[in-house]
């Protein structure tokens, strides 16, 4: 494939639908550039991503921002502990009218579910996405239904040393393309937020915000095709693989990350050079999203963690000793 498959005006495209997304999102969010980027960058290579941080850093109301802004069918869930599977995917009733079973569709069937608080329900319901998020599709009581080719997930979770709070299984987070963690916000940044935000004490309606849609469903179809078509040399390739092969040789991890994640990487490194405006990837893409992207896929060993090392450290340092082509 050569770097002319995708075009200037191709480019283009992704460009401008990229800014209108953030130049709205931006209205009411403050700051939180690089969260913003990450959604845009799983949203064009169909990515699932798990937003962590402390409550009150708005996880939930800038997933509601960015679906309203791209005009996606939104859904929401909240987990709890006694939420259940058929809570989530939706459950075959009765009805002594008809004297038939049919489908009550749960708020899975949507083009962007926000799963909030996804640790605080046990594995078992948390489990309950695993087709959704690999599959595109649902099975309930041995029927298939699809969720469309929009379908994405996007979590959000408390940390984990946090009271009331379920680790998410190896399978599950291995399903995400990133994992983000949302930090506190700069006191110039909190300060804006304040005079934005500090006359209300709840979050606002969608309808309130002044917001504008400004992506259609075929606008989207059109920008992932020409992404598909970005250009991945062999060098890179490569190179993805030596990085995500450096987790599983590093011995401070008990588990390196997947196959699975080295796919991943390559789709939303094309993603990401296509928002940076060119028709091929380098190596400075894959090093920008290599850390959201493997840091919930590689398990410490106990000797690590004994020593008080976290996993940013490591893959930090597997990163910049992997040799990346010029």
């Amino acid at each position: 494939m050569s770097d002319s498959t995708v075009t200037e005006t191709q480019l283009a495209e992704v460009q401008k639908l990229a800014d209108n997304i953030r130049t709205e999102v931006a209205k009411v969010i403050i700051g939180q550039t690089d969260t913003v980027d990450l959604l845009l960058t799983a949203l064009l290579s169909r990515g699932h991503i798990l937003l962590e941080g402390v409550p009150g850093t708005a996880k939930t109301f800038l997933a509601q921002v960015f679906a309203h802004v791209t005009k996606l069918d939104f859904g929401r869930i909240q987990f709890t502990p006694d939420l259940l599977p058929g809570d989530l995917l939706g459950t075959n009733l009765f009805s002594f009218q008809t004297n038939e079973f049919s489908l009550v569709k749960g708020p899975i069937f949507c083009d962007m579910l926000l799963a909030d608080e996804i640790n605080r329900t046990p594995p078992k319901t948390q489990s309950a996405l695993l087709e959704a998020m690999q599959e595109r599709q649902v099975t309930i009581d041995g029927q298939r239904f699809p969720l469309g080719e929009n379908f994405m997930v996007v979590a959000t979770q408390n940390p984990i040393e946090q009271q009331g709070t379920y680790p998410l299984p190896e399978a599950q987070l291995d399903r995400f393309l990133f994992k983000h963690i949302l930090s506190y916000p700069s006191r110039d940044e909190e300060i804006k937020i304040v005079e934005q935000h500090g006359q209300r004490s709840g979050t606002p309606g969608m309808a309130d915000l002044g917001l504008k849609s400004v992506m259609t469903k075929t606008a989207l179809a059109k920008v992932r095709k020409a992404i598909s078509a970005i250009h991945l040399n062999d060098e890179v390739t490569h190179y993805v693989v030596d990085l995500v092969r450096g987790t599983r040789d590093n011995p401070l991890f008990e588990t390196g990350a997947s196959p699975r994640a080295a796919a991943m990487i390559a789709s939303s490194a094309r993603a990401y050079a296509a928002l940076q405006g060119r028709n091929y990837v380098i190596p400075d893409d894959v090093k920008a999203i290599a850390l959201p992207a493997l840091r919930h896929r590689a398990v410490l060993s106990p000797a690590a963690e004994i020593e008080g090392r976290t996993a940013d450290e490591v893959i930090t340092a597997v990163i910049e000793q992997t040799h990346a082509p010029r």
